[in-house]
């Protein structure tokens, strides 16, 4: 064991008297996590086997301990969009520290920073940037990447939401693909893309799924027209994911269900779905009818937009527009027409909780042990078995007299280390 200093943190930890998230429920469990390895111990082993001492015991006094959250869709936050390049890549990547530690505050640890529809030479800027954080992330340094979500640009053009139509287009070779985000963000070791969204019916994409999950890229149909029987060719293919259920995408019909329909599909043929409970994007009994159709296939995501983790009031926007952001709502200014969302991924577990029905311990798994599956992540994050990263939540859940039953951030843990405390109100780890 490394020497020890008067500023290190503690090398083991346990953490009693806490309640942790096991499959759909919650259980009394204590939970010890070693600093130096950044993993969870197993107990049982800690004590008798290496015997081990914990250099701090935590009395949680009865909350919930739960893995990190992780946002599988994220356009960015605390003022800092991942489609916008800047001035140097040196200035890019001191947006993205300042993301990093923002999320962190809000109990995001992991995430993939999502570039929307841009021209090939927008991607070859910013991907460099947004790909894994890897071993050489700090757990000061707050959330980490898990590689880049690239959405579009192969979009269908009347499903585009609001992505500038002017920039998409159609592929008709796994070249063409490449071309656009780049050789080295999308081969290698080192790629930077983990997942893409595109359109299946779009030029001959439906021929070129399988060549991008070959290269351990998730597929994930979106922002598209597709018929239920394109739908569920991409499925054979190897689309794994569907980006955003229900929002831009042909709407579900009794003759043809479209992308909707997949959930109806058997086990085997069925995809992981993401959700945006925020209360803008769906209605709470469109989530609760797609949670019931398929309920270990449901992501939460947020979609957020760079003003995630600013305070409320009058931003500054594009083309001399201005957004008033009020709580997570998004409007231009002079009208009420929305311009998106700002909601925090621990919102949108309070809303599903609410709205679906699931129990506390479903509505975490939605954003923590599905999207470690979906990224072939299990056992490593999501999740509070040992050996698993030490990403921990301290969370009360009380009942607000106007929202209902509530969670709340009360610390994050990074890879065994205590990096925000609401108690301190400040990030611990500087």
């Amino acid at each position: 064991m490394p020497g020890k200093t008067a500023s290190s943190p503690p090398r083991i930890t346990k953490f009693t008297n806490c309640r942790i998230v096991k499959g759909p429920t919650l259980i009394e469990q204590d939970v010890w996590i070693d600093s130096f390895s950044g993993k969870i111990l197993k107990d049982q082993e800690a004590f008798y086997g290496l015997q081990l001492s914990p250099d701090e015991v935590i009395d949680l006094g009865g909350r919930i301990l739960a893995p990190g959250l992780i946002d599988v869709q994220l356009n960015g936050a605390q003022g800092f969009d991942f489609s916008v390049p800047q001035i140097s890549k040196d200035e890019y990547d001191e947006g993205l520290r300042m993301v990093n530690k923002g999320l962190a505050r809000t109990g995001v640890t992991s995430y993939l920073p999502t570039v929307v529809s841009s021209t090939p030479e927008v991607y070859w800027k910013v991907l460099p940037s947004l790909g894994p954080s890897g071993s050489s992330h700090r757990a000061e340094d707050g959330a980490e990447s898990l590689g880049a979500h690239v959405e579009g640009p192969f979009i269908s053009t009347g499903r585009n939401g609001v992505h500038k139509t002017e920039v998409l287009r159609a592929a008709a070779t796994f070249d063409d693909i490449v071309a656009c985000y780049g050789k080295e963000n999308m081969i290698g070791f080192s790629k930077s893309v983990r997942m893409i969204t595109a359109a299946p019916e779009v030029g001959d994409m439906l021929a070129n799924i399988s060549s991008i999950a070959s290269n351990d890229i998730i597929y994930s149909i979106g922002h598209s027209d597709a018929t239920y029987e394109q739908a569920l060719t991409a499925t054979q293919q190897g689309a794994t994911m569907i980006t955003h259920l229900f929002n831009a995408m042909r709407p579900f019909y009794h003759r043809n269900p479209g992308i909707f329909g997949l959930l109806g599909q058997n086990e085997c043929r069925r995809p992981f779905y993401g959700v945006i409970a925020d209360g803008i994007h769906l209605h709470p009994t469109s989530i609760r009818i797609a949670y019931n159709a398929y309920p270990d296939g449901l992501i939460l995501v947020t979609d957020a937009m760079k003003l995630c983790g600013l305070p409320d009031g009058v931003y500054e926007w594009t083309n001399g527009e201005r957004i008033i952001k009020t709580g997570a709502r998004l409007t231009l200014e002079g009208s009420d027409k929305i311009a998106g969302s700002s909601a925090t991924l621990i919102e949108c577990i309070n809303n599903f909780r609410r709205w679906s029905g699931a129990s506390t311990a479903e509505a975490l798994n939605a954003a923590t042990a599905m999207p470690a599956r979906l990224l072939g992540l299990q056992g490593i994050k999501g999740s509070l078995d040992s050996g698993a990263d030490a990403d921990l939540l301290v969370l009360d859940d009380t009942d607000d007299p106007f929202s209902g039953p509530t969670l709340s951030v009360r610390q994050v843990w990074k890879r065994g280390i205590k990096i925000y405390d609401t108690d301190k109100n400040a990030t611990v780890a500087n």
